[in-house]
């Protein structure tokens, strides 16, 4: 079973780029620069930023469904980010260096299988839950801090 990993898009994202800390705090959003890598995973090129560069932490939502699972949470673009990750079979090294807690999504928005998985084990255990019919795709999530990595289809 393959599988397709996409960064966000950029377009929610761009009105953002630029704009003074006080604006952005106006929005709910905090500029943050990077001091150490790894550590700071932007959502649109799925790497993790060096240090030096910024990113915005900002509330997105990320399963917009209407469902008990629709949900949110604070997650890190780079700022400028313009060229969302799309590749079939790969596993960028942001997913891959960490532990992740994987969601099969059915089509009403519910979860209906979960699991964790790190390094070796995440390509096996996505290509197991898209093998399933009722999943129609799946939500990564870093496991420590619970925040929305990427969404996962089948190719």
């Amino acid at each position: 079973m393959s599988f397709r990993i996409r960064g966000l898009s950029p377009d929610p994202f761009r009105p953002l780029y630029g704009l003074s800390d006080e604006v952005l705090a106006a929005r709910g959003v905090i500029r943050h620069e990077v001091a150490a890598a790894p550590g700071v995973p932007d959502r649109v090129t799925l790497r993790d930023l060096e240090p030096g560069k910024t990113a915005l932490l900002l509330n997105y939502e990320h399963l917009p469904v209407d469902s008990p699972y629709r949900s949110r949470h604070a997650i890190f673009v780079a700022e400028g980010a313009e060229t969302p990750y799309d590749a079939v079979d790969e596993l960028p090294e942001v997913l891959s260096r960490r532990v992740l807690s994987l969601r099969g999504i059915d089509v009403r928005g519910h979860i209906v299988v979960a699991d964790l998985a790190e390094g070796a084990e995440i390509a096996p255990a996505i290509r197991k839950m898209l093998a399933q019919d009722e999943v129609a795709y799946i939500h990564s999530h870093y496991a420590m801090h619970g925040c929305f990595a990427a969404r996962i289809d089948r190719a």
